[in-house]
């Protein structure tokens, strides 16, 4: 069993640990935003945005902190204290971002189906509720993918700092994935007003040898910016040949202008920073889908045509090879 490195090692794990405890409770903070009414004591929940700032800059700093800590603990790698620079790093933490993940997980699905439960009681009874009420429900179950996503979007980034890792694979049935992709978004898009449907040819499609957590990363990031700067119809597509299979995410928005298209998998860019308005993501998405697929010797592109154009719209493709027990 490893054992921490000392403090001679110029302090790293102190400073790792600090970091990871400030995001926790940055995480910790956020959620509390989402889910805390305020009415009780004031005529509305105004405090809860400045809870979720408060929460969005520890969460920030505190992995700056931590990630700081682990890269200059790789510079001592070999000097026999313990843990073996950035590869180990990334393991303690994307070993600690699974616990929290789960742990943070759990209560969010109870607290996402007492908000059904909810809506399902006041649809029967017909009481009369104040709007914040509503507003409320409705914000739980549009951030909460959101939330979940951005979780997984931390513990990717940490994975990606050691790229000689092993890309693992085993049987996976992709449709089962898409299948609970869009079961988990389907609220958040109804409350937008947008429809999500999807299909697979053959219908009887099988398994591939991926990833499975690394797959649905990959196409919950995709469903996620359709939702967000596509239209009103989302489709995904499964499909398959004798060596790839493909999974296209397609929205009918108003499509990506070409000046835009090639900043799309930067990491950190998002179209606003093109028109110098407030970012309303991490624009880490399309980076970490990429990326992903990279890694596992695929690929993630785009098509698009940008209004004013007749049949403006927006489609991702994410070719992966269907590989092999063996591969």
């Amino acid at each position: 069993m490893a054992t921490l490195p000392s403090r001679r090692a110029g302090g790293h794990p102190v400073l790792a640990y600090a970091g990871i405890a400030l995001a926790v409770v940055g995480l910790a903070a956020m959620v509390v935003s989402l889910f805390l009414p305020l009415t009780w004591l004031f005529p509305k929940p105004w405090p809860v945005e400045p809870l979720s700032y408060v929460g969005i800059a520890g969460l920030v700093v505190g992995l700056a902190i931590a990630v700081a800590a682990y890269v200059g603990a790789g510079g001592r790698r070999g000097n026999g204290n313990g843990l073996n620079g950035v590869d180990d790093w990334s393991r303690l933490t994307e070993q600690q971002f699974e616990t929290f993940q789960h742990d943070l997980g759990r209560p969010m699905r109870r607290i996402l189906g007492k908000c059904r439960e909810a809506r399902g009681v006041l649809a029967a009874t017909g009481e009369d509720v104040s709007i914040v009420v509503h507003e409320l429900l409705d914000e739980i179950e549009e951030q909460a993918p959101s939330f979940r996503l951005m979780m997984g979007n931390m513990q990717v980034m940490i994975n990606l700092e050691t790229p000689d890792a092993p890309a693992e694979r085993y049987p996976v049935e992709p449709t089962a994935v898409v299948s609970r992709i869009v079961e988990r978004y389907t609220g958040q898009a109804a409350e937008q007003g947008k429809d999500i449907a999807w299909w697979s040819e053959p219908e009887d499609f099988g398994l591939v040898y991926s990833e499975a957590a690394a797959l649905e990363h990959m196409i919950a990031n995709l469903v996620d910016n359709a939702l967000r700067y596509g239209g009103d119809y989302i489709e995904i597509t499964v499909t398959r040949d004798s060596d790839d299979f493909r999974v296209c995410v397609t929205d009918n928005g108003p499509g990506i202008p070409d000046h835009y298209r090639a900043h799309l998998f930067t990491r950190g860019w998002t179209p606003e920073m093109g028109r110098s308005e407030e970012k309303t993501s991490s624009g880490l998405g399309l980076y970490i889908s990429r990326t992903l697929a990279h890694r596992y010797g695929g690929d993630l592109s785009v098509a698009s045509v940008a209004a004013p154009q007749p049949g403006h719209h927006t489609m991702f493709t994410l070719t992966l090879p269907i590989g092999s027990p063996a591969a």
